[in-house]
């Protein structure tokens, strides 16, 4: 880890990740509840509200390792909590599902080693600040085309866009350190999203295990 972390700050960032991970993947089961407001629900069962805490946990990891060790402490206890409600509580057994996201949870260390070298300078850091940006900008719009079979709750679409661009806003005013970056990374993560959206990258990688899009 980086020498300028200390042992406590490291142990404290891990349990914190640990922390959270357990609060939000109990609140994404809960959510599930027909009682309660379905907007969150139809976040939670998404692609980029994830991608936003981890990054955000990433960046300001003390260190690339840390953010990997992070990221991986969120969201292991983060599905472990989901899937235990899951199968303890409602007695079901999402087979796919489980295999699907652990492969997710496996992978996300080389994510966040890598995204947190966005807070640099350069070409590479602009790049890498561009990539989450991306699936959120590629995932709010295919929003207009969202499916809600459950709640048939469509009002909820322009809401869930306004979180998708809040999201964006916050990532671009807190990844770069000099604001200045900001023209340099919002038209890498334009175009990304563009060929994300055409190519259906989204629709090919994921085959509807996203939410219902």
């Amino acid at each position: 880890m980086d020498n300028k972390s200390t042992a406590k700050q490291i142990v404290f960032s891990i349990v914190k990740a640990i922390i959270i991970g357990v609060i939000l993947g109990l609140a994404a089961k809960l959510v599930d509840n027909p009682n309660i407001n379905p907007i969150f629900d139809n976040l939670g069962g998404r692609l980029g509200i994830w991608v936003f805490v981890a990054t955000l946990l990433s960046v300001f990891s003390y260190s690339h390792k840390l953010a990997a060790v992070n990221i991986f402490a969120f969201f292991g206890s983060m599905l472990t909590v989901y899937y235990l409600y899951t199968t303890i509580v409602l007695h079901f057994l999402p087979e796919r599902e489980i295999v699907f996201w652990g492969l997710c949870a496996v992978v996300s260390p080389v994510c966040a080693y890598v995204m947190w070298y966005a807070r640099g300078s350069g070409l590479f850091s602009n790049l890498i600040s561009a990539l989450p940006i991306t699936v959120l900008l590629s995932e709010g719009f295919e929003l207009r085309n969202a499916y809600l079979p459950v709640h048939h709750h469509y009002y909820l679409i322009p809401w869930l866009m306004g979180i998708y661009l809040i999201m964006i806003v916050v990532l671009l005013l807190t990844i770069p350190k000099n604001k200045i970056q900001i023209l340099s990374i919002l038209p890498i993560a334009l175009i990304l999203s563009f060929i994300m959206i055409y190519f259906n990258v989204f629709g090919r990688i994921f085959g509807g295990m996203n939410g219902v899009l």
